[in-house]
């Protein structure tokens, strides 16, 4: 990692990043290794427990990966758990992502993580600190890096976090600048879920998929189109007379299947619930 490629960006200047400009605290100056655009394409941070669960993990990277490869710009913490694996599930979508750091550049904290830092940069990426060359990791300065976080992105992801939790600051940061909260509802009964579950009882957005966070920065995702198997062999039957964008009225279906009427009509109940087809009302389906 070259000192010399460091650079240092003072609230005035023209590149200061637009949104981190917002915020009721603002850093003076910034210290930048890689590509910070004064604008980020559609900025994200993701945030979360150090100890992931393997289910965190999961969907983690399952979100991350798909969000990066739709031009979502990830940023985090470059800490150990949720914030690792969302740099990490960034680059392998080759999609851009953006560290945060609570020391200087020049001292990569966790250790471990010297690698992943050194990814972010070379796939066009950066390392980010409001602190100077040479500073040291202290306790303190990770709850004052998290305002960084929430104010270079238009909204913040909390995938995992306890009732008490590092990545609740930097939700709540959000949260009074006036940025989207979202978070990733867990099993009740599990303690790295109190904190997401809690942040969705105060208002924060469930994110159950992609298309959630999508909304968000008004991206759409087009669905693959997928073949519809049958399920029985009165559906089956039907699915050979329904035809793709034509309505077909319940009547027509039992005189051309020779199924009974209420036959048809159960067998189009659950394909309905299996998403198959759409109940236009008055006996008119159609097929998805």
């Amino acid at each position: 990692m070259s000192r010399q490629n460091f650079r240092k960006i003072l609230f005035e200047d023209s590149d200061y990043p637009v949104l981190l400009k917002q915020i009721f605290e603002p850093p003076k100056e910034l210290f930048v290794y890689g590509n910070l655009e004064k604008e980020e394409k559609n900025p994200l941070a993701v945030v979360g427990t150090r100890l992931a669960s393997t289910y965190g993990k999961k969907i983690c990277f399952s979100l991350v990966k798909e969000l990066a490869k739709k031009g979502i710009t990830i940023i985090s913490g470059l800490a150990l758990g949720i914030d690792g694996f969302a740099h990490q599930a960034a680059l392998e979508a080759q999609g851009k992502t953006i560290a945060v750091l609570g020391s200087g550049l020049d001292v990569i904290y966790p250790p471990s993580h010297k690698n992943l830092a050194r990814e972010i940069v070379k796939k066009g990426g950066a390392l980010v600190s409001e602190y100077p060359e040479g500073t040291e990791p202290s306790r303190w300065q990770f709850p004052a890096r998290n305002r960084i976080i929430a104010g270079l992105a238009k909204a913040v992801l909390v995938i995992e976090a306890p009732r008490r939790s590092g990545a609740l600051i930097t939700a709540f940061f959000a949260l009074n600048e006036g940025r989207e909260v979202l978070a990733v509802p867990g099993a009740i009964d599990q303690k790295n879920s109190e904190g997401t579950n809690n942040l969705i009882k105060l208002g924060a957005k469930p994110i159950t998929k992609v298309e959630d966070v999508l909304e968000i920065f008004n991206l759409e995702i087009k669905p693959e189109p997928k073949k519809i198997k049958p399920d029985s062999k009165e559906e089956e039957i039907l699915l050979k007379i329904l035809k793709p964008g034509e309505t077909c009225h319940l009547d027509k279906l039992a005189e051309i299947s020779k199924l009974p009427p209420q036959v048809v009509l159960s067998v189009l109940t659950s394909m309905e619930i299996e998403e198959k087809v759409k109940n236009l009302g008055q006996g008119f389906y159609v097929l998805l």
